[in-house]
């Protein structure tokens, strides 16, 4: 079954919406007080919603540590670059989150050490 051309139209409507949301980290540098789009607004996660979300994030971060033991030198080196680079864009603070991730990534790459030949 084939969607109906309205159906193309709203899936692009939702692309664009995450795109954009991408773009601005979720939000994040919106300015205070600033009015969200209700399309954006969603009720709290429940405690299951949030148990699963937390065993599938266990989940990627084991897959992660999987993959990098098995990647080159030179990859390492890639991720831990990127890591480094992780910064706000020009006129943005750094938010405490990103730089928390930074820390991850290259506890990943450490992590996945345990795991190589």
């Amino acid at each position: 079954m084939t969607p109906a051309p309205e159906d193309d139209a709203e899936r692009a409507e939702r692309l664009a919406r995450s795109l954009s949301r991408w773009e601005n980290e979720g939000g994040a540098d919106a300015a205070p007080g600033a009015a969200v789009p209700d399309a954006l607004l969603q009720p709290p996660l429940t405690t299951t919603e949030l148990l699963h979300l937390r065993s599938r994030v266990i989940a990627l971060e084991n897959l992660v540590i999987s993959l990098l033991a098995t990647a080159s030198d030179e990859q390492l080196d890639h991720v831990r670059q990127m890591a480094a680079f992780i910064s706000p864009r020009p006129g943005y603070t750094q938010h405490r989150m990103t730089g928390h991730a930074a820390v991850e990534m290259t506890s990943l790459v450490d992590r996945s050490g345990r795991f190589r030949n």
